[in-house]
């Protein structure tokens, strides 16, 4: 009988194994991904190009003296327009080279899936329940575009505009900045993770159930007959109901934990940027720094942890859509009971004799269906067994 995968997404799972299987779904639009990948640098590097544009235009206003004060740096400005531009286009051009890749991969996937079902033998489909597989299969095919993107659009992005930022902090002002902002990064990673891996049961018994509650339907309505004749609608009714009331309650506690997550993560981020808009406060006050720097401290430190805001939805995101591919690779490394041997060459046949010798058959052990049959088919006649019942 086919259950519902319910494997903690932390528990008992080899996600370089998972990953890994994913290479064959994108690796024919490989020129794509990389493509894909130069222009989400390309993008990263106009996004922290911006404040700088900013800083340039605010010193330059600050220093020029009242009388001409109204001179405004169009090249500056101009300047400012472009790397905006160039951001936004960059990042739609990710967009649009990785669209195939995403859709492809999952197209891919979806065929190989069914591929694999239809080689499995008649025992295992037999034995399946097809409520929960289908959801299983959903969720794996959806999961593999999900975690496509947050490798490649959440966590690659975050960590090159990481470095951008530490690599201008660190040349450009006091070492106190960087510590403040390398701190706030560890602590924030840090808490997100221990939050997160605590409330990954919730989440997976969420998705145990869902799937239990949409097997038990399905399998209902497929059997619709026999429960009408029973008048057993009651019961399976019961029954849902009991998998919806489970489900409700694991997905509130999933809800609330992901709340207190969402409040320990702007706590963080309150606190680090309070902290260095003070430290750089103080240096405009004591005429270390001009306004411009305020602002280009502001605005790199904003720029950065509005992406890491997301890094607590992005990391549990990914061990759900970890632990989902999981269940489908599981799924199609199922060896199928019959398989051609290697090398085998075409069965071509021109006529000939076809004979049966003590032939055993059964769907399972204990409940044979044919004992020892022998018969002969030759060419250009038709041989049917039937059975007591009228089977054959």
């Amino acid at each position: 009988m086919y259950r519902a995968h319910t494997t903690l997404p932390e528990s008992e799972r080899n996600d370089l194994r998972t990953v890994r299987g994913l290479l064959p779904y994108i690796w024919p639009y490989r020129g794509r991904a990389l493509a894909a990948l130069a222009s989400l640098l390309l993008a990263k590097l106009a996004t922290v190009g911006v404040p700088l544009a900013l800083k340039a235009i605010i010193d330059h206003l600050e220093a020029a003296p009242p009388a001409s004060a109204v001179v405004v740096p169009v090249t500056l400005f101009l300047a400012y327009g472009a790397l905006r531009l160039a951001s936004s286009a960059f990042n739609e051009l990710r967009d649009a080279l990785f669209a195939r890749v995403r859709h492809g991969a999952m197209r891919n996937a979806s065929e190989q899936v069914l591929r694999h079902l239809h080689d499995l033998s008649l025992r295992y489909h037999l034995e399946r329940r097809t409520g929960a597989l289908s959801r299983d299969i959903e969720r794996g095919t959806r999961s593999l575009s999900s975690l496509l993107n947050y490798l490649a659009f959440s966590i690659l992005p975050v960590l090159a505009e990481f470095g951008l930022v530490a690599l201008i902090l660190l040349r450009g002002y006091d070492p106190w900045y960087a510590v403040i902002t390398f701190a706030a990064v560890a602590v924030y990673i840090t808490s997100t993770f221990i939050i997160t891996r605590w409330r990954m049961p919730f989440r997976a018994r969420m998705n145990a159930l869902d799937s239990q509650a949409n097997a038990h339907a399905v399998d209902g309505l497929i059997n619709y007959e026999t429960v009408k004749y029973f008048g057993n609608e009651a019961h399976e009714l019961a029954r849902y109901g009991a998998y919806l009331r489970d489900w409700e309650e694991a997905a509130v506690r999933s809800q609330t934990s992901l709340s207190l997550l969402n409040v320990v993560q702007g706590g963080v981020i309150a606190v680090a940027v309070t902290a260095v808009m003070l430290l750089a406060g103080g240096g405009v006050a004591r005429g270390e720094l001009s306004l411009g720097d305020l602002v280009l401290v502001n605005a790199l430190l904003l720029q950065l942890f509005l992406p890491l805001g997301f890094l607590g939805i992005v990391y549990s995101q990914l061990q759900h859509a970890l632990s989902d591919l999981e269940a489908m690779q599981q799924l199609l490394e199922r060896e199928p009971e019959i398989r051609d041997r290697p090398a085998a060459p075409p069965l071509h046949l021109s006529a000939g004799t076809v004979r049966f010798e003590a032939v055993e058959f059964a769907y399972q052990p204990v409940r044979p269906i044919l004992r020892g049959v022998v018969f002969t088919i030759t060419a250009g006649h038709m041989v049917a067994w039937i059975g007591p019942r009228g089977g054959g």
